[in-house]
């Protein structure tokens, strides 16, 4: 509820599209609906109701939903002018693609940029590799999303990435080097108060990827690869969440796997170290530097 309204008018002031604008509320009692209500003649569709979770809520949403491309915007995230114009040209630029994604930056409760999240030109291979991209910087042409299915609500944190992978078994995926969203981090944040959750299912859906008759055989050409870069994220999510014991513990798994791939969070490695030494302030000096560079 404390971002909502800044999320709302990230989207009803993007120009250059028409926007098909729907929010799907799970039923809160916290003022998000008279907040929304102060908007419900600029949105084609909203909804407050109870919901078995985020996956079953945003697929209330796709499954509405009528415009050629299609994404969806946490209530603590937001677009940067011009983001859904610039898709929309990347998908007219690019006509086989089925999902195109953006760049990112991260920001603090107060709107304070934090950090940058910068990708590459990333297709299957990455994302079978846990190559995350950034959830909001992320749109979808709606018949790729048709042809995928909406999200598997048994997933509760990789829910976004799960259906990525879905839709770039099907069609090529496009980056843009451009900064198309802001992700808000804060202690609320599911990656920050839920990162056993993110740990487990980072590894279910390793397991899911073997059952895949389509992508088994990518997953047994590039195990050690695929399964370094699942416990990487692990280690990553399980470090963020202050837990840093436990992400050595997957460090380690990912270095026994594929080193070199390993090493590129060799920072994060230290990091964890340190504060398992006691060194929390010396730890924690380290990593803002290091965010700042």
């Amino acid at each position: 509820m404390a971002f909502l309204e800044q999320t709302i008018q990230s989207v009803l002031g993007q120009e250059g599209a028409r926007v098909e604008y729907l929010i799907v509320d799970g039923g809160s009692t916290d003022g998000s609906v008279e907040i929304i209500r102060k908007y419900a003649d600029r949105l084609a569709w909203w909804v407050s109701e109870r919901d078995a979770g985020q996956a079953e809520a945003i697929n209330k949403g796709l499954q509405r939903v009528k415009g050629e491309i299609v994404a969806w915007l946490n209530s603590d995230d937001l677009y940067l002018p011009g983001a859904i114009a610039q898709a929309a040209a990347a998908f007219q630029a690019h006509p086989e693609a089925g999902l195109v994604f953006g760049d990112a930056v991260t920001i603090d409760p107060a709107g304070k940029q934090i950090g940058r999240l910068a990708f590459g030109d990333w297709g299957l291979d990455e994302l079978m590799g846990f190559r995350i991209i950034c959830q909001p910087a992320v749109f979808m042409r709606r018949t790729a999303l048709e042809q995928a299915g909406t999200l598997d609500p048994s997933y509760h944190y990789l829910l976004d990435h799960q259906l990525w992978v879905r839709i770039a078994r099907l069609s090529p995926i496009h980056h843009v080097p451009q900064v198309w969203a802001q992700a808000r981090h804060h202690p609320g944040a599911k990656n920050v108060a839920q990162p056993e959750g993110f740990s487990r299912e980072t590894l279910r859906l390793l397991a899911w990827i073997e059952t895949q008759p389509d992508l088994a055989p990518r997953l047994a050409a590039n195990r050690r690869r695929i399964e370094a870069g699942a416990y990487r994220l692990s280690a990553r999510y399980l470090l963020d969440g202050g837990m840093p014991g436990r992400a050595l513990r997957d460090y380690g798994r990912a270095l026994g796997r594929n080193p070199g791939y390993a090493l590129q969070h060799w920072h994060r490695m230290l990091y964890a170290v340190l504060s398992l030494l006691g060194g929390k302030k010396l730890a924690g000096l380290y990593y803002r530097l290091r965010r700042s560079t």
